[in-house]
């Protein structure tokens, strides 16, 4: 089974939009692999919605360390942020801001209500959205003599490398990009190839 793989959104998508009792909930997605990007975008609706009343979200971002919060926006604790959380959680993403921008119609949904709605306008969007599986890669870099030119490329081939640059100037110098499971093992394979110089990039 493949642990190099995460699930993503590939697109922003929305709004959709959630009604309860006069209250309009509009929800959005957003791709995302920063802090600095979910601020940016919940900035953008705060000024593209400034009558609404609430913004609430929640965000997962990383792969190997996942950062996750949830923002209740001066919503009641837990009412909102967690239930979108939740629904970012049941489809197993991570990357991706969820926001939920209420317009109050003048009556009070309680706390199970606001739950739900919450819920239901994050649950409408990532349905919505284009979800999309993304592999983790990790590059390696090759400097060869022209001589072992025809193993490195036999090597790139055998295992369908995707190569990210490459010059080949006075000494060969290929850079490809492998997925993470099986990166020790094509390390391995050019390593063996003595004449060969393989650093691995972060």
């Amino acid at each position: 089974m493949a642990t190099d793989t995460y699930y993503t959104i590939d697109r922003p998508a929305g709004p959709v939009v959630f009604k309860d009792r006069k209250s309009k909930f509009l929800g959005y997605a957003f791709p995302v692999a920063s802090i600095d990007k979910i601020k940016m975008e919940v900035e953008k609706l705060k000024k593209a919605h400034h009558s609404a009343r609430h913004w609430c979200y929640a965000y997962r971002v990383g792969v190997e360390k996942l950062v996750e919060r949830a923002n209740d926006d001066g919503e009641p604790s837990n009412s909102a942020g967690q239930p979108i959380l939740n629904q970012i959680k049941a489809k197993n993403l991570t990357n991706v801001l969820v926001v939920v921008v209420r317009y109050f119609g003048g009556v009070k949904l309680g706390v199970g209500g606001l739950i739900n709605a919450y819920k239901s306008a994050a649950q409408m969007v990532l349905d919505q959205a284009e979800i999309v599986e993304k592999i983790r890669m990790k590059n390696l870099k090759i400097i060869f003599n022209y001589q072992d030119m025809d193993k490195v490329m036999r090597l790139i081939k055998e295992f369908d490398l995707e190569i990210i640059s490459q010059n080949l100037q006075e000494n060969g110098e290929i850079i490809v990009a492998i997925r993470l499971d099986d990166f020790e093992t094509v390390k391995k394979q050019f390593e063996a190839i003595h004449t060969l110089t393989v650093t691995e990039l972060e």
